[in-house]
């Protein structure tokens, strides 16, 4: 376990010798945490001071805590403060980074023909189960289905990045209908037909044991999805959701990164990218740019539509880059596993330079717990350009640049 109180002897290299000021909330209490020989608070705010080649893995050592990284800082020798840097306040500390501001840019489109609620709760569109095939190869964890229905019969329309509601059948433990749960749509607009009558979801089947009773559970709403047949009805409403769409733009950039089903919304990107039929039913939409596909697994049979993602890397190498993070079979940097947030941090560099780019979106979808990971390799990539992570992100949320959907 690295110890940052031994930081300050970690060799005589220039690189070495730049130290960061990390200003940590969160932290929880355990034997990792207690050997930092720092103060560990729930409130307030604790400082490590931390070379630059070992910023990286600070930054996963921290997120393991549970630690929240609310800014990184140059150390200045003259601003050092005369207690420990667990101590230090803020004031003490004098900032050295420079702020990167974005260019300009005309505010986001409102997406004012984006249809939202076409089937609401108490009216929903009752639709079929056309298909339901399984999406995991021989080996793989769990269950993952990819379920398509039938919607001809009704008026749902929706667009790639937005969510459906299923209302599941039966009632709850209080005697109550079941509220609905939402789902990425992994279809494009047209449907995995191209003939605009369907909708298709990707669902793993929620499994877990019950902390109280120690018995296994199963998701109600998954559960019912994963054991559709074709024919049986579906309670569908929405669709829902602005904040993943496509730019309308063919030339941008597309960084998407996903952990698991949260692969969803990127299949529908990348049907209407690069899929024949798709192309030729957009020719307003001719893609140019780059699509670059992070994704986030246990093992390889887990890769869900993996044929479809190696197709069309083999097809589009130039337009089309594919990065899998596998964790129980790949290695980081350090020897441990491999998760999303390693691949990111092994290309942080090339990552950040598309980022700058006004033309670049970036995309995060699936388990919460990313994008603490995701940050902090950004934040190691941009302090080389004294930019700030965390405030340029916010400039890119706000010129509607950087969309997430974590759960």
């Amino acid at each position: 376990m690295y110890n940052p109180s031994l930081v300050g002897n970690a060799g005589n290299s220039l690189a070495n010798n730049r130290l960061f000021i990390y200003e940590v909330v969160g932290l929880r209490d355990s034997q990792s945490a207690d050997s930092t020989n720092s103060k560990i608070r729930r409130s307030g705010s604790l400082f490590i001071t931390v070379p630059y080649q070992r910023m990286n893995q600070e930054m996963r050592r921290i997120a393991s805590m549970g630690g929240k990284i609310l800014s990184i800082r140059p150390f200045s020798a003259a601003a050092e403060p005369q207690t420990s840097v667990a101590n230090s306040q803020p004031a003490q500390i004098e900032s050295e980074v420079k702020i990167e501001t974005l260019p300009a840019a005309a505010a986001p489109k409102k997406h004012a023909d984006v249809p939202v609620n076409i089937y609401r709760p108490n009216a929903p569109f009752v639709g079929k189960c056309v298909a339901n095939d399984g999406l995991l190869g021989e080996g793989g964890i769990g269950m993952v289905q990819h379920v398509k229905f039938d919607i001809s019969a009704g008026d749902l329309r929706y667009f790639e990045g937005q969510s459906i509601g299923i209302i599941p059948p039966g009632k709850d433990h209080k005697g109550k209908p079941n509220k609905i749960r939402l789902y990425s749509i992994a279809s494009t607009r047209h449907g995995d037909n191209v003939d605009d009558k369907t909708v298709s979801l990707c669902v793993r089947k929620l499994e877990y044991k019950d902390e109280k009773t120690g018995k296994e559970v199963e998701g109600v709403c998954s559960t019912f999805l994963c054991n559709l047949k074709p024919g049986d009805d579906v309670q569908i409403t929405g669709p829902t959701g602005k904040e993943m769409l496509l730019p309308e733009d063919p030339e941008a950039n597309i960084i998407m990164m996903a952990t698991g089903t949260g692969i969803a919304p990127f299949r529908a990107y990348l049907w209407r990218m690069f899929k024949d039929n798709e192309r030729h039913a957009n020719p307003d939409y001719q893609f140019r740019g780059l699509a670059w596909l992070v994704f986030g697994v246990a093992t390889t049979p887990n890769v869900l539509y993996k044929g479809e993602l190696e197709e069309i890397q083999h097809k589009y190498p130039d337009n089309f880059k594919l990065s899998y993070a596998i964790s129980r079979e790949q290695k980081n940097a350090e020897g441990g596993k491999m998760y999303i947030q390693d691949r990111i941090a092994e290309n942080a560099d090339e990552l950040w330079s598309l980022i700058q780019q006004e033309k670049t979106h970036v995309y995060i979808c699936g388990l919460k717990g990313m994008e603490t990971g995701i940050d902090a390799a950004l934040t190691t990539a941009a302090i080389k350009s004294d930019v700030k992570w965390a405030e340029y992100r916010s400039q890119m949320k706000r010129a509607g640049r950087w969309h997430v959907e974590t759960y």
